[in-house]
């Protein structure tokens, strides 16, 4: 989408754009209609509550966005340019694939939600990030996202495609929104 006084947007790099503005407006029609009680509530003791799906989004991003900022940067400092559609490797769709795997992993100590943060805190905090990975997509406007590479968030040495690195968040945050979606079909939800 052309915007007066700024540059077009690439294809690819408009889709991810729309798409973490889509997770933003999924984000807040799942939790405008809810009470803190609702928001706050725990299926089960070791499952997470609506708050907990959403703070756990907010804490990948906080260590996922630098990981971005530094592929962007290698990629633009190397010139790694080009236009696409791109085609991603086989280790990065393996790594978006395995993001939408049914799988119950424990999270890593550093992506766990956070004790004691309010409803107002984790929401504010959910959209600012979204905005942020909007923010990365525009610096990354004109890279080659396939030849680009990023870190694997859970795996410091495995690199994928920037494009892949992406594609792995928003399928990432689906994946936790539905989590959240699937915590107000329990049985004892609060009314």
């Amino acid at each position: 989408m052309a915007t007066p006084g700024r540059p077009t947007l690439a294809p690819e790099i408009d889709q991810f754009r729309n798409q973490f503005e889509q997770l933003s407006a999924e984000a807040d029609a799942l939790t405008n209609p809810l009470s803190d009680e609702q928001f706050m509530w725990r299926p089960v003791p070791e499952g997470w509550s609506i708050a907990e799906c959403l703070d756990h989004l907010n804490a990948t991003a906080r260590v996922y966005l630098p990981t971005l900022d530094e592929g962007i940067s290698d990629a633009i400092r190397r010139g790694v340019y080009g236009e696409g559609p791109f085609k991603y490797n086989w280790l990065g769709r393996l790594s978006v694939r395995f993001s939408d795997l049914p799988l119950r992993l424990k999270a890593p100590d550093d992506v766990q939600p956070a004790a004691g943060r309010t409803r107002r805190e984790i929401l504010n905090a959910f959209r600012a990030y979204q905005v942020q990975y909007i923010d990365r997509l525009r610096q990354a406007n004109g890279v080659d996202l396939a030849r680009a590479r990023v870190r694997v968030p859970a795996n410091g040495w495995l690199r994928i495609p920037l494009g892949s690195g992406f594609q792995l968040m928003v399928a990432h945050s689906r994946r936790h929104l539905a989590q959240a979606k699937r915590v107000m079909d329990a049985e004892n939800f609060p009314g």
